[in-house]
């Protein structure tokens, strides 16, 4: 039996981070969701996305699959019901497909609404949470944290604590060969976890929940608000609260992060802030990259969305509900606008478009210093993305 995770149209509500991975590559919580239902069962799961993005995230069938949405977050009570699913079964709540068991050559040309119209559906009435909004990520991370503190420390003992570290509470779990020298970590307000060969600094002080990723640094002296998760092979200083790094992305020095996603191999300059809460104390909204307009988002409190590849020179300003795309370049005084298109570069004075081939080449060797290859499939998907959004580019 092959789990497959299946994107719908919310794959549209999370760009511009889908433009370079699949729903179930995004990390809300300690892990991605598709890492979240590789720990819920033994059998591989695989993506099924847009086309553009499968060379990258693989799909791999057999005589036995179970497609599950990518949006879903892996439960007892929705895991139970999947499983009981026969062939041409389809798992359904309020219409929308959780759920189906197919045959390899039912998913060829998979479309949700034929293959949903064609099975009999069997109504969903368990305990269910999603990703639906962009923001979702940063405001559901609480919660997704502290699930994934349960699936990771569940039946294992947590490395010891290094001495010179004054820790309050019970809820730490330190993955082997985590440094951790002279902190302050406070787990009554929730779980904090420490991933393998991570390292926190000198004076860092941490207030749960938190996780920091595999390899990933905390720098001397920050200061980390949770629900925060830093992921594999990040580094951060300065402040963070409630805003979740991808992998390999770095904010290395002082300055303010909140209520924020930064996508995969960014990097914030020296002193840099955003914004997350409006003077006026009023609802933030956030560019909709789908709907070509600025959305409502239910929060007082929201951020900055930062796409893969996107940099920021030495105190850059972003305002309150800030979008940045996939692979700009910002630098500059003053407030940029709220929403910067992708392969972006400027400041609040003007942008100008980022050439393809520049930014292939500093992806090359941002890769490089972490002795990584920028390959051939790494370069169709960003010369994908810059072809897709170019009517953006609209300076």
């Amino acid at each position: 039996m092959n789990f497959i995770l299946f994107d719908d149209e919310r794959l549209e509500h999370f760009l511009p981070l889908t433009h370079t991975r699949p729903l179930a590559a995004l990390r809300c919580g300690i892990l991605t969701m598709q890492e979240k239902w590789q720990h819920t069962t033994t059998v591989p799961v695989y993506y099924l996305s847009r086309p553009h993005l499968q060379e990258k995230f693989g799909l791999q069938t057999g005589p036995d699959n179970i497609l599950i949405n990518s949006a879903c977050f892996p439960s007892a009570d929705l895991f139970e019901e999947i499983l009981k699913l026969k062939f041409n079964e389809s798992l359904v709540f309020n219409g929308m497909l959780l759920a189906i068991r197919l045959k390899p050559e039912d998913i060829q040309d998979f479309q949700i609404s034929e293959r949903l119209a064609s099975s009999h559906q069997i109504a969903y009435s368990g305990s269910l949470m999603m990703l639906e909004n962009l923001w979702d990520i940063f405001s559901k991370n609480d919660e997704a944290i502290r699930d994934d503190f349960q699936r990771l420390s569940r039946g294992r003992t947590s490395a010891p604590v290094p001495e010179g570290n004054q820790i309050i509470g019970d809820q730490l779990f330190i993955e082997p060969g985590a440094r951790i020298f002279a902190s302050i970590i406070n787990t009554t307000t929730g779980p904090v976890y420490i991933g393998k060969n991570a390292e926190v600094m000198e004076g860092s002080l941490i207030r749960g929940p938190f996780a920091l990723g595999e390899d990933g640094v905390l720098k001397m002296g920050a200061k980390i608000y949770g629900a925060t998760t830093i992921g594999p092979g990040c580094k951060v200083g300065g402040e963070v609260n409630n805003s979740v790094f991808y992998a390999n992305s770095n904010k290395a020095h002082d300055g303010f992060i909140g209520n924020a996603v930064i996508g995969e191999w960014c990097n914030i300059g020296a002193d840099s802030n955003n914004s997350n809460l409006k003077n006026n104390y009023e609802e933030v909204k956030l560019w909709s990259e789908q709907k070509k307009s600025f959305i409502k988002t239910g929060l007082q409190f929201c951020g900055l969305i930062m796409g893969d590849h996107s940099k920021c020179g030495i105190n850059t300003m972003f305002n309150t509900g800030t979008v940045v795309g996939v692979s700009c370049n910002v630098y500059g005084a003053g407030f940029p606008r709220n929403f910067i298109p992708s392969f972006s570069w400027g400041s609040a004075n003007g942008f100008m478009e980022y050439q393809l081939n520049k930014a292939i080449d500093t992806a090359s060797r941002v890769y490089a210093r972490r002795k990584l290859i920028f390959d051939a499939t790494e370069k169709k998907l960003m010369e994908h993305v810059f072809l897709q959004t170019t009517e953006q580019r609209n300076y």
